[in-house]
């Protein structure tokens, strides 16, 4: 209200950029104020366009496409594997344990007669499972991987008895099993069924050493083709098939084993894709109670103090419900904007944004309401609405430009899921911004005009009489609340004190030192077990993998471009046998499994190219021979040698006169020419190992080489497999992929030959081994550009080195925490770091501006910040995402406890202590001047200084 008399009052000279925002403002709130219902419907309007690429809405799934980015190396290694030698195969698995004793705490062997036929039992029940696809029903033979065209290669110890359960007794029970773990090389009596040597440590678990009698376990993998189209019909057989698998295991095997006091743990290879689905439902409850419980506070936190007379009028229930909707709704038009471009969405943004964009944009809805309620009521609707959005206009878009880069910084994460993650999330928080001042402006202005009109909230129609409305003659006055308060009386009084100023910054800056000491703890990686929810069975074949398995994954050395001419030294540069090089490729890694802690290298690797330069040799007189027209010759104990099913043959008929494929004196130094090599290589590759050559390459070394193009000296690709060392921990899977390129890379350089190591896990880990310097960038990034915005819009390099510290700060003791609590660094917990950035920003945003422009001494304006910003900063921040975050501690998904309520928990209690006590405390030591400015009014007129000088 404007006097006549003159006098001095205070102003505030502000920045060119906040001088704008407040002009803009204050013009813009009033334009609001008058055209609410035009304001609401367009901005309502714009973003409904927006949802309607809703209807191109997919989401994606396959783990490949969510953490591994398009220029993967491992992701292109994977597919020079698949298409040059062959897909790693599908794996189908069972672990059958026995249960610990009771006083000595140690497994018993799993190795006894009931035990062995129980395995029977389960394995015919397997055998007779079909599955319906497309009108045919699937077995397991119609899948399975067959190297020799036959029989599976299933791997279990029933194959020492051929997979009959009539050769059990036959031979011997378990004393013939023992027997095999000692000679399955060399006896025929041990070969499995598809005619190759069954190793022991694939399929028993929990032994020590090669103490194979000892083992509690039995492991039976069944490997299933696997194809280059993932939606192509063998890979939906497959699936069939597998959810077959898992529904036996589930209602019958499980009984079966155990009654007879044994665990039985199962996965199949589509198991984590469809228990990952089945989650996306399992925590739809609990996060719809988060969202309800925000609701509710908002609803309570933006009316007025609950007074029963006059609750119905003043209370916000439909405001908090409108701001709820707009926020979902910039959900909604986020997605729906990059459905249009084509942009898969993910389970997490399903699940995190909306939570996020809530708690994000509460606080905007909160600082909003308050502002309008601190105005002079003698003003005007129009007044106090243009009056609140300048003085929180500026701040509110300098934390939500804020929030929204550091949410794009995320989308240079190469990592899928998390890029896109990003994209949604920033451009949610932009719509979410636009829709707070526009639509949410104009709903401030209907709900004050239904206040002032005495009207019911929720039930606008109804108008309250006017003796029940003069009942209460508080409605609407303005009236210091109970934090503001607490703020005023307590909170600011003892931040004033040296001593306690002394005590906060030693403390925070104590807690930031050694949380940039605990950093180094944080291990890279994502347990498996904390992504399924917790009732999911494959919680329990996690734990048995990591207790039982003896052995690790295949691990493939590839070699491209292998020249096998007689030119070439390549040939001794990678075999292992007699003539060979000492530092071949073989060698090396027969050398590397003597040090498999370091080189997490578990045996030497099987090599197609040994076996074959053995099988043409002229010492393996049954292997390499041909008839007397140059044909190939089997050996004598196959066909046609030998009559299908005849026990034993002589060389009699056919095969009497074939001979030898060399004598000596055709090979140089034991090697072939290049166009010996060029005509035996196929002969070697389609020959049918046996007891008279166990050397024939067919099945073992059948997707080894690629043979396409050889006949130029040059092969393309082949591989040299070998195994793992147990990996039991993500950084076990980090490590072994680190030591695996940095093997396969000094090899490389030696021998002047391309290789590079393969595994069906190093696409997923790769990731991880730069984990620490994606996080680090972005961060850096992400912080630097909230700096920046800050220092555009403030033009204080002062307040903007202030925030950027607290910022800092805020970050550090995040990852402070996550090592003392255990968290580990992956995509999950980067996004949430970079996230924290921009929630951070609130916490340091309104305080340092509010402080900026207020007058007295920097105690005076400390104290005046907290009371005028502390307040809202409490309520609307700190409380509304603590009652949000607190009800994820029930979800049944650990991800969602330990990355979201753990680390959100950890990020508002840091915010909260960083934004209401260390950082009044730093701006009442080295806080900036203040942009007050004396200006003086004389008969209504302001003079040039105004109260906001633009």
């Amino acid at each position: 209200m404007l006097e006549d008399a003159p006098h001095i009052r205070n102003g505030v000279q502000l920045s060119f950029v906040q001088g704008y925002l407040s002009k803009f403002y204050r013009k813009y709130g009033t334009w609001v104020a008058r055209n609410p219902i035009f304001v609401l419907f367009t901005s309502l309007a714009a973003v409904l366009l927006l949802c309607l690429g809703l209807i191109r809405f997919k989401v994606e799934t396959r783990p490949e496409k969510l953490w591994v980015g398009p220029g993967s190396r491992a992701a292109a290694e994977k597919q020079f594997f698949d298409n040059h030698l062959a897909p790693f195969y599908r794996i189908e698995q069972l672990i059958l344990a026995t249960v610990p004793d009771g006083m000595h705490e140690k497994s018993p062997s799993i190795l006894t007669d009931d035990n062995i036929k129980l395995l029977f039992e389960i394995q015919k029940k397997i055998d007779g499972i079909r599955a319906n696809y497309s009108g045919s029903m699937i077995s397991l033979t119609d899948i399975c991987m067959k190297p020799l065209g036959q029989d599976c290669a299933t791997q279990s110890v029933l194959q020492y008895f051929k997979m009959d359960p009539t050769n059990y007794d036959n031979n011997g029970g378990v004393d013939h099993v023992s027997y095999c773990f000692q000679h399955f090389t060399s006896a025929d009596a041990c070969m499995s069924a598809f005619k190759a040597p069954l190793d022991p440590s694939t399929a028993l678990g929990g032994f020590s050493g090669n103490n194979y009698s000892e083992a509690s376990a039995f492991i039976v993998t069944y490997p299933v083709n696997n194809a280059l189209d993932k939606e192509g019909n063998e890979t939906g057989k497959a699936v069939a098939w597998e959810k077959a698998f898992i529904q036996l295991a589930q209602d019958e095997l499980l009984q079966m084993v155990q009654s007879k006091n044994l665990t039985l743990s199962f996965s199949s290879e589509s198991s984590i894709e469809e228990e990952l689905k089945r989650e996306s439902t399992a925590d739809a409850i609990t996060i719809l109670i988060s969202y309800l419980v925000m609701f509710a506070y908002i609803s309570l936190t933006l009316g007025d103090t609950p007074r029963l007379s006059s609750f119905y009028i003043s209370s916000k229930v439909l405001l908090g419900l409108s701001g709820v909707v707009l926020v979902m709704l910039s959900v909604l038009g986020s997605v729906g904007f990059f459905s249009i471009l084509g942009v898969k969405s993910t389970l997490i943004i399903m699940e995190v944004i909306p939570f996020l964009v809530l708690a994000v944009g509460v606080d905007n809805m909160c600082i909003l309401v308050h502002a309008v309620k601190r105005q002079p009521l003698e003003l005007p609707l129009e007044g106090r609405i243009s009056n609140a959005l300048v003085e929180v206009g500026p701040s509110i878009t300098l934390a939500s430009l804020s929030e929204v880069l550091a949410f794009a910084v995320g989308s240079f994460i190469p990592m899928p899921a998390c890029r896109v993650f990003s994209m949604f999330a920033a451009l949610a928080v932009l719509l979410d911004f636009l829709l707070q001042v526009t639509a949410f402006v104009a709903l401030i202005v209907f709900d004050f005009l239904r206040a002032e009109d005495k009207r019911v909230d929720c039930f606008p129609c109804i108008k309250v009489s006017s003796s029940y409305a003069d009942s209460d003659k508080g409605i609407g006055r303005k009236k210091i609340g109970l934090l503001a308060r607490y703020m005023k009386e307590v909170h600011a009084p003892i931040l004033s004190l040296w001593g306690v100023k002394f005590l906060v910054v030693s403390v925070f800056v104590a807690f930031a030192v050694a949380s940039i000491a605990l950093c180094t703890r944080i291990e890279p990686g994502l347990e498996q077990k904390i992504v399924l929810p917790r009732d999911s069975y494959l919680q329990g074949y996690f734990n048995n993998v990591s207790e039982y398995l003896r052995i690790g994954a295949p691990l493939y050395f590839v070699v491209k471009n292998y020249n096998y001419s007689s030119e070439s030294r390549q040939t001794n540069q990678l075999c292992s046998i007699s003539q060979c090089d000492s530092n071949s490729l073989l060698n090396q890694i027969a050398r590397a499994s003597l040090v498999p802690e370091s080189s997490y290298i578990a045996k030497p690797a099987a090599s197609w190219l040994d076996d074959f330069l053995v099988w043409i040799s002229p010492e393996a007189f049954g292997c390499c021979r041909k008839f007397t027209n140059g044909s190939y010759c089997p050996p004598d104990d196959q066909p046609p040698c030998c009559p299908s099913g005849q026990a034993s043959c002589a060389a009699v008929g056919l095969c009497k006169d074939c001979t030898t494929c060399f004598r000596h004196s055709d090979l140089q130094n034991d090697r072939p020419s290049t166009s010996q090599f060029k005509e035996k290589l196929p002969w070697f590759l389609s020959a049918l190992p046996s007891a008279d050559c166990s050397k024939g390459g067919h099945g073992a070394y059948t997707t080894s080489v690629d043979l396409s193009g050889y006949e130029n000296g040059v092969i393309q690709a082949s591989s040299f497999r070998t195994y793992h060392t147990p990996l039991n921990k993500q950084v076990d899977y980090v490590n072994s992929l680190r030591a695996a390129r940095d093997f396969s890379s000094r090899v490389s350089d030696s021998l002047k030959i391309e290789i590079f190591p393969y595994s069906v896990f190093y696409m997923f880990f790769e990731q991880y081994l730069d984990i620490w310097k994606t996080a680090l960038v972005n961060l850096t990034i992400a912080i630097g550009a909230v700096f920046v915005v800050s220092l555009v819009i403030t033009c204080s390099l002062w307040s903007s080195a202030i925030i950027l510290l607290v910022l800092a700060m805020i970050v550090i003791d995040l990852l402070g925490v996550m090592a003392i609590l255990k968290i580990q660094l992956n995509a999950v917990s980067v996004v949430n770091l970079i996230m924290s950035v921009g929630i951070a920003v609130e916490f340091c945003v309104h305080i340092t501006h509010a402080f900026s422009v207020s007058s007295g001494d920097k105690d005076q304006r400390m104290k005046e910040a907290l009371i005028t910003m502390g307040a809202s900063v409490f309520s609307g921040i700190t409380l509304t995402k603590l009652v949000g975050v607190l009800v994820l501690c029930f979800s049944r998904t650990e991800v969602f406890v330990v990355y979201y309520f753990q680390m959100y928990l950890a990020l508002v209690l840091l915010g909260f202590l960083h934004g209401l006590v260390f950082l009044p405390v730093v701006l009442s030591i080295f806080g900036p001047p203040s942009r007050c400015v004396l200006v003086e009014k004389q008969e209504g007129r302001p003079s040039i200084q105004s109260l906001f000088r633009t």
